[in-house]
């Protein structure tokens, strides 16, 4: 039996370790993850996203207790910690706060090492994401880093999108200085038993009356761009609602579920959930072919050739730009 088949027949023991293969992007995990793509696609993804501090595990951890407790759905989370600079393993202090989920059979907690990544996913997440997908868990929470700007990257991995905010960090909106409040489906007022809720509520209003309702932000090509999403003529638009939790002792997750729920249902009717798969996919296929050729263009130069051209870099022999032709007109000659 493969390690893909015994995923598909519920092998926890083989689950986390094809975790290990995806993520180490071993044969094996490429392997395992061909043979289970066309099991995925069932999960709903559920990205946590915003600046530190914001309690974005603690209300990871009390949707998932929402979602077993309330509606007995299988739950993954897929949590990307900052990289330890010594060993470059993932730093997992926010981890102990989810220690009301331990020995729920059901529910399935995997820490990632951001290694360095811009926009704080792991280049593994999504093939991690779609091992999740295709062992059957009906929701995937994926909680980044919070780091700055390139948060967006989670915007062409999930379908819906949280940014959770706080009072009290020494701005009105952490999010507008991040860049982050372009990809929110819906904003989250986190620890709202903090003073200055109303002020920072206040700010997330305006903000989103600036924005443009039709448009979300994606990255392709390297290049992060507002991309106008297909919408049928006489469709509703989605507005992102704003909600207060205190993840602390469970205060307004219900109804955070239910803005899930209900932004889950508009991207099923109005062809949203359908646009964003694709433009998933092609993002995905996007690094994965610029991964493959600068694996292939290594392989095709000669031994020695490549250290060579950075060693008369280092000597001032040759600008990076000069590297670059060099290189290229090498292997068109030997083609």
């Amino acid at each position: 039996m493969t390690l893909a088949s015994s995923v598909l027949s519920g092998d926890r023991y083989s689950f986390a370790r094809l975790l290990t293969q995806v993520e180490n992007n071993s044969a094996e995990g490429r392997r395992a993850l061909t043979e289970l793509f066309p099991h995925t696609g069932n999960a709903h993804l559920i990205g946590v996203t915003g600046a530190p501090g914001t309690g974005k595990s603690s209300l990871v951890n009390q949707l998932a207790l929402h979602y077993r407790k309330s509606e007995g759905r299988r739950v993954g989370i897929v949590a990307v910690d900052p990289s330890s600079p010594f060993s470059g393993g993932a730093v997992l202090g926010d981890r102990v706060r989810m220690r009301d989920l331990s020995g729920d059979p059901h529910v399935f907690i995997r820490s990632m090492a951001s290694r360095g990544s811009l926009g704080g996913l792991a280049q593994a997440t999504a093939g991690v994401v779609q091992v999740f997908d295709a062992a059957g868990f009906d929701v995937i929470l994926i909680e980044t880093v919070g780091a700055g700007q390139a948060e967006v990257d989670i915007a062409r991995l999930a379908h819906t999108t949280l940014v959770v905010e706080a009072p009290g960090l020494g701005d009105d909106i952490q999010a507008i200085k991040a860049g982050i409040l372009e990809i929110a489906d819906i904003l989250v007022i986190n620890k709202a038993d903090r003073p200055g809720v109303e002020n920072t509520e206040r700010a997330l209003k305006s903000t989103l009356e600036l924005a443009h309702p039709m448009q979300h932000i994606f990255r392709h090509h390297g290049q992060y761009a507002p991309v106008t999403l297909p919408q049928k003529a006489d469709a509703e638009v989605w507005i992102p609602p704003i909600l207060r939790s205190i993840s602390t002792d469970g205060t307004g997750i219900a109804e955070l579920a239910t803005a899930i729920a209900r932004h889950a249902e508009y991207l099923r009717s109005s062809g949203d959930w359908v646009a964003r798969e694709r433009s998933r996919l092609e993002a995905e296929l996007d690094i994965l072919i610029r991964a493959a050729l600068v694996r292939r263009f290594h392989e095709s130069l000669a031994p020695g050739e490549f250290e060579r051209v950075i060693d008369r870099m280092v000597n001032r022999e040759l600008s990076p730009w000069e590297a670059v032709s060099a290189l290229m007109d090498r292997k068109a000659e030997s083609a």
